[in-house]
């Protein structure tokens, strides 16, 4: 506004109401002239409203009352409008009339000096009302229980996490701030990757799901995909895909420790991303090798809903479970206990035990301890995988999946010796 300075600042003000209305009205008026139905206002009737809402704030020094009511008013002439919309075409959208009543909206917010939400509110509502028709057409192949999961994470993280005290209670300084906060990230990770799922739709086969379900959980993925292997004669891919996810695996790891610990990440992160790199790269490999038959290609699997309550109450049960777990093991067995624990701990989900030394260490536990034990539970963990996808696959799939999860987890050992 400071460009206009031979101007009075009430008139740049009414030059920037008008402006803004007139693109509103612009937009109203070309989908004015588009239907064949009655529609309210364009390039005068909005940019009217607009410097109504001016006069309004001017006159009334900025008062919440008065501008209320003229606030009213206009809504009483656009029902008027909308009532004859009703009654001469039938047609009940009130897109139009809700524009007139933020356009009014932007004269009050100009006067308050609020240009840059004033220019917001217009940019978002030309764009809302442009793309009217991508708009419908997504929220047409949005399912409802999309919108349940997105509501879901929104419950987890924008409702429950901010209530909670940062404070760490009891003997075991549980901080349920932190504690929920684990909660969500790791909740984050498994709703990115479910969306990502979704909206590939079966694209991009067995190996895309395996990334994006490594992402969620290698487990999980490693017993489907295993599963599918019995159904699907593709075992070189079934194999790849089962090794590849376990890649991804350490990735997702490699993140939550950049959030929760980054003195752990510093120590994990080279070794991490070297198991990932081989892991995947051996998947990619091994999927890309012909199979003695051909078949059609493996598509990937329906995405499963990560985001029930229960579950996240469970996890940051487990997760609590896994704090006080190690701090008695540290207490009582020494090191070779917390190592015992991991060693455990990778029989089924590794992430709450992992999160819980981000926690602990080096408070309650040294680095070094921390970082051998993870280690610990990402090997042991691979090579439970190992014996899933052996138990429950194809022969010519689980075997490879077998060799090649043990072969993971030998490799993940190995930095053991640099980390003490």
């Amino acid at each position: 506004m400071q460009y206009l300075t031979w101007l009075p600042a009430q008139g740049t003000q009414i030059l920037f109401v008008l402006f803004l209305s007139f693109l509103i009205g612009l937009e109203r008026e070309e989908r004015k002239a588009a239907d064949d139905h009655y529609a309210f206002g364009g390039v005068r009737t909005f940019p009217l409203i607009g410097m109504i809402g001016y006069g309004t704030a001017v006159l009334s020094g900025g008062e919440l009352l008065p501008q209320a009511v003229g606030f009213a008013i206009i809504a009483g002439f656009l029902m008027v409008a909308y009532s004859h919309k009703i009654g001469s075409s039938g047609y009940s959208g009130v897109t139009s009339e809700m524009s007139g009543l933020a356009t009014y909206l932007l004269g009050a917010l100009v006067y308050r000096q609020l240009f840059w939400l004033a220019t917001t509110m217009t940019v978002a509502s030309i764009l809302l009302l442009e793309l009217k028709t991508r708009l419908e057409d997504m929220a047409k192949r949005i399912e409802t229980t999309d919108i349940l999961t997105l509501a879901k994470f929104l419950l987890l993280a924008a409702v429950i996490l901010p209530l909670l005290p940062d404070v760490a209670l009891g003997p075991f300084a549980i901080n349920p701030f932190r504690t929920w906060l684990v909660v969500v990230a790791v909740s984050a990770v498994s709703y990115a990757s479910y969306v990502l799922q979704r909206l590939a739709k079966g694209r991009g086969g067995i190996m895309l799901a395996a990334v994006l379900g490594g992402a969620y959980s290698s487990t999980v993925t490693t017993v489907v995909i295993a599963r599918r292997s019995m159904d699907v004669d593709r075992p070189h891919r079934m194999a790849g895909a089962i090794v590849t996810a376990s890649g991804v695996m350490y990735l997702r790891l490699a993140a939550l420790l950049a959030l929760f610990n980054r003195d752990l990440f510093d120590r994990l992160a080279a070794p991490f991303v070297a198991l990932a790199a081989l892991a995947i790269f051996a998947g990619w490999y091994w999927a890309h090798r012909p199979d003695d038959s051909p078949a059609p290609p493996a598509h990937g699997f329906a995405p499963k809903n990560p985001l029930e309550i229960g579950t996240a109450l469970l996890f940051a049960v487990l997760f609590v479970a896994m704090l006080v777990a190690t701090h008695l093991a540290i207490q009582y067995l020494g090191k070779s206990g917390v190592y015992s624990l991991a060693a455990v701990m990778g029989v089924t989900d590794v992430d709450p035990f992992i999160l819980g030394l981000t926690q602990s260490a080096p408070a309650a536990t040294s680095l070094s301890v921390a970082a051998a034990a993870i280690l610990i539970a990402a090997a042991s963990n691979n090579a439970i995988k190992g014996v899933y996808a052996y138990a429950w696959g194809c022969r010519r799939a689980g075997l490879p999946s077998l060799i090649m999860l043990l072969g993971l987890a030998a490799c993940g050992l190995v930095p053991l010796l640099l980390t003490r």
